[in-house]
């Protein structure tokens, strides 16, 4: 779909002359004649006022929806402040449940606002980007690096969207509870025994960031580790320094195949480059049959102390002397702590690992304090970037890391190939439930939703090295050449954000629904009586009359109330033609390079234009003929099984059909995980001793058959020793081949099509030579007579 007509159709219908008008800034690049100075001064006067009208209104919207978030702050504080207070104290009772209602859904309203404004942002943005790409391709005057000024001072697509989640959430939380929000340590995960642990990881699109973060903070607040602190960007930076072996790259392997006791050891701290805190972490893989779990276990370590300690001048029992000595922690914790970081230094020092990639993002964080058992992370603006020294390079020398970086993504001080900007945001959902139970609702809509990608084991630090280090890496994930990739796809169900009181869903496509009275019916309000003296609550009472009449009435004009009959009512005709079509399509912004060299060959005309055009012709009359070959070909049809098919759980890493098939580079093998448990091993062990079996079962036969002494008896021996013999090879070669496979964790196919056929065609061959044989000399014939003779 061209972005023109995308736009036209997610455009927010209230704010539908504030947009961009792509398609006059478009007619104005076909001129007929020649473009010449004049041309150009009118296009850009043009495209100047709509980026005025663009910016205004962004602005504008900005601060409004900061009042109404500081409105609704002061009106959930006054609520909340009334369940202490006593009954009939002040002239106000305490606050009922409808209040909380009305202020969730006056605040689902401004969450509505929020999305409503980021998708405008990102839509007229998208368009300004198209429209200078066809006049400088269309015209060949140069302005996208004039325009690039134009849009750095007046940056409507710069707003900071991260603070108002922070701000929403709280006060969500706090109305969703009732105004008693969930308390307690945030690093606490509680006792995790008798738990199904479930991690999948997942890709998010920019585009839809800020509205799965908008979604899940509906459900779950946002993690705040310092709530006396007010929110800043650089708290949410996260930075990991990973350490390998330059010349055997074995914990990028070991971490990559997933064997067993592999680990990955790195550095990690929070903030900016000024903290003084970091965690020197081990993160240890263990398989699911040996009953143990992977591990992660970290202590903390001045940074000004990373050095020493990392070449070994600084030892584990110097790092904890003064807890020791001040008795903060028990002794046993201290142990721990200390025998972690002698088995760290002591594998650094002799496996001689040294700093290799560093990974850098934002991350917002969703969890109950003190409750692990749903836990939600989302990172964005993630970048991977060298540390090493190779290349005869010293880009952190004989510091533990680089120091001309920090938090300033996206790193454009350094050389293009130190660094990989991942173009996807990651998110990852972690779930406890007891034995049994199923995952919450509302995650099995998020995961089964549009708006991710199941990727399964992704790995930022196996993506970054093998990305860095192009030369140097041969084994590459399964999902490295799926990244040209696009992982943007159309609605599967309705899921999104949701407006209160109104018809028309506002998540991605944006479409009318056609609703019941029913449903207006229920959300009626009591008079705005109760409590006089809450002027807060008595305005969004009224508000939301307005909202829900001006609503009911734009349904009955256009004929979605199915027993209206007023004069504007429209027939079941008009109704269908006026549906928006492709209501379920999302923005994929497709480019236009094809009609726009289409548009470039008539302005030049001649041979070269008739030449396009008879291509797109052809191209159009193709599609259309498999199209219809498609249609008419007969074949199996998929079954209908409604909504429900979208939210059958939480995919997991074995699902099918998460691997495609792409093709490696020249000269690299991607690797494709494989779960191997001791069952494999013995299940491929008994399938091999079952050959034996039978093997010696027909070698038993051929002996047998040389105590009768005849010709005939010889060729049978012969036949069934053969097929013996053979069948043994067979299973030895396939045995050790799937041995070596399963020791390699290769993904191949396990299973043997053609042995159990051919072993199965050889006896029937045996048997039927020695029937044929017996029928030939006439012996069957001859005993069969003298046994009924006798």
């Amino acid at each position: 779909m061209r972005f023109g007509h995308q736009l036209k159709q997610s455009l927010n219908r209230d704010w539908i002359y504030n947009y961009i008008d792509y398609e006059d800034l478009k007619t104005a690049l076909r001129a007929p004649q020649e473009w010449d100075n004049k041309l150009e001064q009118d296009f850009v006067e043009k495209l100047e006022k709509e980026l005025d009208k663009v910016y205004t209104f962004q602005k504008v919207k900005s601060e409004e929806i900061i009042r109404r978030i500081a409105a609704s702050e002061k009106e959930v504080n006054e609520v909340v402040a009334r369940l202490d207070g006593e009954p009939g104290q002040d002239g106000e009772d305490g606050p009922t449940e409808e209040d909380f209602e009305l202020l969730e859904e006056d605040l689902s309203d401004v969450i509505a606002d929020v999305h409503d404004l980021a998708k405008f942002t990102q839509l007229n943005y998208t368009g300004f980007q198209k429209i200078i790409k066809k006049h400088d391709k269309v015209t060949r005057w140069m302005l996208k690096p004039v325009f690039a000024t134009r849009l750095s001072q007046k940056p409507f697509f710069q707003d900071h969207y991260d603070e108002y989640v922070f701000k929403l959430s709280k006060l969500y939380d706090t109305v969703r509870t009732r105004g008693n929000p969930v308390k307690g340590d945030s690093a606490a995960g509680g006792k995790q025994q008798n738990f199904v642990r479930q991690t999948t990881k997942y890709w998010v699109h920019p585009d839809n960031v800020l509205e799965l973060k908008l979604i899940i903070l509906k459900h779950l607040p946002v993690l705040v580790y310092n709530a006396s602190k007010d929110w800043s960007e650089d708290d949410t930076a996260i930075t990991s320094i990973y350490f390998d072996n330059t010349d055997t790259w074995e914990l990028y392997e070991g971490r990559l195949k997933k064997t067993e006791g592999a680990e990955a050891i790195r550095i990690r701290w929070y903030g900016d480059m000024a903290t003084e805190q970091c965690f020197i972490e081990r993160k240890t893989h263990r398989e699911d049959w040996t009953g143990e779990e992977s591990v992660k276990a970290r202590f903390k370590l001045k940074e000004k102390n990373v050095n020493a300690y990392l070449r070994g001048e600084l030892m584990p029992e110097q790092i904890f002397e003064k807890d020791r000595r001040e008795h903060k922690r028990p002794e046993k914790d201290i142990a721990s702590d200390e025998q972690l970081a002698r088995e760290i230094q002591y594998r650094v020092l002799t496996r001689n690992l040294v700093p290799v990639t560093r990974s850098f993002y934002h991350r917002t964080a969703f969890q109950l304090p003190g409750d692990a058992r749903v836990r939600i992370s989302l990172d964005t603006e993630l970048a991977m970037v060298r540390e090493d020294n190779l290349d005869g390079r010293q880009r952190s020398g004989n510091n533990w890391r680089r120091m001309d970086i920090g938090v300033d993504w996206p790193f454009s001080q350094i050389p293009k190939e130190d660094v990989e900007l991942f173009p996807y945001a990651v998110l990852e959902v972690k779930l406890q439930t007891q034995a049994g139970q199923e995952p919450p609702q509302w995650i099995r809509d998020l995961t089964a939703s549009h708006l991710v990608e199941a990727v399964p084991k992704f790995s930022k630090y196996i993506h970054g090295t093998s990305t860095l280090n192009p030369t140097r890496i041969n084994l590459l994930p399964y999902w490295a050449p799926q990244m040209d990739v696009d992982i943007r796809k159309p609605v599967s169900h309705k899921f999104g954000i949701e407006r209160p009181g109104a018809s028309n869903d506002i998540s991605t496509s944006g479409n009318l629904d056609e609703s019941d009275d029913d449903d207006y019916a229920a959300t009626e309000l009591p008079p705005a009586s109760e409590h006089p003296d809450d002027e807060g609550l008595r305005r969004l009472r009224e508000a939301r009359d307005a909202m829900e009449q001006h609503d009911l009435d734009r349904r009955r004009d256009y004929g979605t109330i199915q027993n209206g009959d007023g004069p504007n009512a429209l027939d079941v005709e008009e109704r269908i033609s006026a549906q928006q079509i492709h209501e379920n399509d999302y923005p994929l912004y497709d480019s236009e390079d094809e009609e726009e060299d289409l548009e470039e060959a008539r302005r030049v005309g001649g041979w070269h234009y008739r030449s396009k055009l008879i291509k797109q012709r052809a191209k159009d009359f193709g599609n259309a003929m498999m199209s219809l070959a498609a249609a008419l070909t007969p074949r199996p049809r998929a079954t209908e099984v409604g909504e429900g098919g979208f939210t059958l759980g939480v995919p997991s890493w074995k699902q099918p059909g998460e691997v495609k098939h792409f093709k490696a580079p020249k000269g690299k093998r991607i690797h494709v995980p494989v779960r191997v448990e001791p069952k494999v091993q013995l299940a491929t062990e008994r399938t091999f001793l079952s050959w034996l079996e039978f093997s010696i079962l027909l070698g038993s036969i051929a002996a047998t058959l040389l105590n009768f002494g005849d010709n005939l008896a010889l060729t049978a021996a012969w036949a069934f020793t053969v097929i013996a013999c053979c069948a043994l090879a067979y299973s030895a070669g396939l045995y050790m081949w799937r041995v070596d496979m399963i020791k390699k964790r290769r993904a191949v196919t396990y299973h043997d099509k053609w042995g159990p056929s051919l072993l199965c065609l050889g006896l029937l061959a045996a048997v039927a030579v020695s029937f044929g044989v017996r029928l030939g000399k006439g012996g069957w014939n001859g005993n069969w007579k003298g046994g009924l003779k006798g």
